[in-house]
């Protein structure tokens, strides 16, 4: 299956025009000509090699929509025509307890990466959404509500997902009071589920500028915090913060607008370590924690309640020709609220 891209050859690199050709449909494989594709800021870091040592050449992209073009002799879950979906990873173990409790993000031999990593064969690279056409094992690969809009929908397959996962492992619901800090690609999907969800939500932000925003996808208040001394209003007011913050951060001030159990989940990633005073979390039996993307089980269920609730991703959409523009403006946090690419103009 030869298709069009774009690819970085090197850290830090231009991303450019690429050919390459996907594999030969294996029996429970399918193909689909991809529609849109997100940019997550994850892209910008994997390429510019920010976490760490990537793998060359890399075609990036995990927040990918389309439409089935071709199955293979066992497919039994899409047909030719279906909307589908695929995130952040393409495969995984499938035997280890995370994998077989539908929580293959945290599969023990690490899941397979939709790109920036080899597949399971330990020899082929993997290389992502930035194209015009993917193939995909069907066990990986989720179905898109035909209500929802694709273009919008793209960013739930990471953006979405990594705030649905812990909204629902927290149970929020009905008389909850949540706190989404950082109006942002993920925090404004952390507002949309919490909200959908019945809770009575707070933004957290340092932007003024994102109020009316906030409030019209449903925040009941919004907070700007420009020194921690502004938080002592908030003391004790929160059951679940959804930390979504990637910039390094006083957390300790944060941990105090926490009620007794409530627990704040690490969702951003700085790129340093948190200093956490023992007291802060002592002080009313609080907890911090992580969480990390959604199993597939998850994901599919995270776009059916999208698809009741009309809930996707506000997004800005671009042709193939301004992706290093768009990276500019990502990292400058100009886009409200994600980029996606439109794959026919790769």
């Amino acid at each position: 299956m030869k298709v069009k891209g774009l690819v970085a050859h090197k850290p830090a690199g231009p991303l450019e025009t690429y050919e390459f050709t996907r594999r030969e449909l294996r029996a429970c494989d399918v193909a689909f000509q991809i529609t849109f594709s997100g940019i997550c800021h994850s892209d910008i870091h994997q390429v510019r090699e920010e976490w760490g040592p990537a793998l060359f050449p890399m075609v990036p992209g995990h927040e990918i929509v389309g439409i089935v073009t071709q199955i293979g002799s066992s497919v039994t879950k899409f047909k030719v025509g279906d909307r589908i979906g695929v995130g952040v990873f393409i495969d995984s173990c499938r035997e280890c307890t995370a994998c077989k409790s539908g929580l293959q993000q945290y599969c023990d031999q690490g899941m397979t990466g939709t790109y920036n990593g080899y597949e399971r064969d330990g020899k082929t690279i993997a290389f992502g959404g930035y194209s015009n056409g993917f193939v995909i094992d069907q066990d990986y690969a989720v179905h898109i509500p035909t209500n929802l809009e694709m273009a919008g929908v793209a960013p739930l397959l990471c953006a979405g997902i990594t705030l649905y996962s812990p909204i629902k492992h927290f149970k929020v619901g009905p008389g909850m009071k949540v706190a989404v800090m950082g109006l942002g690609g993920l925090g404004h999907m952390g507002v949309k589920f919490a909200v959908a969800m019945g809770a009575e939500v707070t933004v957290i932000s340092h932007s003024e500028s994102k109020k009316d925003d906030a409030l019209r996808m449903g925040a009941s208040n919004f907070v700007v915090i420009k020194v921690k001394e502004d938080l002592k209003p908030l003391r004790r007011k929160f059951d679940l913060i959804l930390n979504t913050v990637s910039a390094l951060i006083d957390i300790n001030a944060y941990l105090g607008t926490l009620k007794i159990d409530g627990t704040m989940v690490i969702i951003g990633l700085p790129d340093a370590p948190y200093a956490v005073s023992a007291g802060a979390l002592l002080e009313g039996r609080k907890s911090l924690t992580g969480s990390m993307i959604g199993g597939m089980p998850q994901l599919q269920e995270m776009l059916d309640f999208a698809g009741q609730h009309n809930i996707v991703s506000d997004v800005e959409i671009i042709t193939a020709d301004y992706v290093s523009k768009a990276y500019e403006r990502t990292v400058a946090s100009d886009v409200k609220y994600r980029f996606v690419i439109d794959a026919s103009t790769f």
